[in-house]
């Protein structure tokens, strides 16, 4: 067994035959573990795993593991549990069987570690063919974005100058926003109309044209109408509530209102044209 030429010490290194076939080179930092030392152990056998010799390879190993103490190197813990452990399936196997051992046998230990074996190798194999495919970036390289075609869009129109303002015009009015206001009319509220004609006509009972009970300060022809409107209507209030007569002596006519006489054999003024 040979170790690598930078991990042996010089006196161990001279007696060292670097050409002989059955020496094996073991480089200490690229295992992982103990099961990678079995299992490059065992691919120096040149078997197949499920043929490979447990007996042969637990020699093998624990003769690694005194070379190694042997020169000094530390190993990890593992490296020598897994050495007690192979010095104990060694014993095991080397011992006659007892029929009545609760224990497994050193048959079925050795399979294990076979198992075992053969699991890595499964493992790496697998981590080898995945390291040499071809890799992203390195062999292979994504396409890059299609940059597409590009349009242009012309367009012509053959129209009058009349066709082309309807259609301004029309567009106008389709975003166009009209706010409808609806304007409110002065009026002349009959409520007011009741309280003026009821003050104004108080005891004369002379007949007065309605028109001379309007207010005399309206100037609008709206409002002026309104109130018109408003006091005829204040005055059928008053007749009907019996405080107030009406006349009108022609249709279409000026409506003559008076404050009703409490006697009716009471002589009123005949209403002048």
């Amino acid at each position: 067994m040979e170790f690598e030429e930078d991990i042996v010490a010089p006196d161990v290194a001279e007696g060292l035959n670097p050409s002989d076939p059955n020496q094996l080179v073991l480089h200490m930092d690229g295992f992982e573990g103990p099961l990678d030392v079995l299992l490059t152990l065992a691919r120096a056998q040149k078997v197949d795993l499920t043929q490979i010799s447990i007996l042969e390879l637990v020699e093998q190993f624990l003769s690694f593991v005194s070379a190694a103490k042997r020169l000094k190197l530390e190993l990890a813990a593992d490296y020598l549990v897994m050495a007690a452990w192979l010095a104990y399936l060694k014993s095991r196997l080397l011992l006659p069987k007892e029929d009545d051992d609760e224990e497994p046998s050193a048959e079925e230990l050795a399979f294990r570690l076979q198992l075992r074996l053969q699991r890595l190798e499964a493992m790496r194999e697998a981590g080898a063919r995945l390291m040499a495919r071809d890799r992203m970036g390195r062999d292979v390289f994504r396409r890059g974005s299609p940059e597409g075609l590009k349009l242009l869009k012309k367009g012509s129109y053959d129209v009058t100058l009349y066709e082309l303002l309807k259609a301004y015009a029309d567009n106008r009015q389709r975003h166009s926003i009209t706010e409808i206001r609806i304007e409110r009319r002065p009026v002349f509220p009959l409520e007011d109309a009741i309280e003026r004609l009821s003050g104004l006509i108080g005891d004369t009972f002379t007949w007065a044209t309605l028109s001379t009970f309007l207010p005399t300060n309206l100037k609008d022809d709206r409002l002026r109408r309104s109130a018109l409107a408003s006091m005829f209507a204040a005055s059928l209030e008053l007749a009907k509530a019996g405080r107030a007569d009406l006349r009108q002596m022609e249709t279409f006519g000026p409506i003559y209102l008076r404050h009703k006489l409490d006697d009716e054999s009471g002589q009123a003024k005949e209403p002048k044209d």
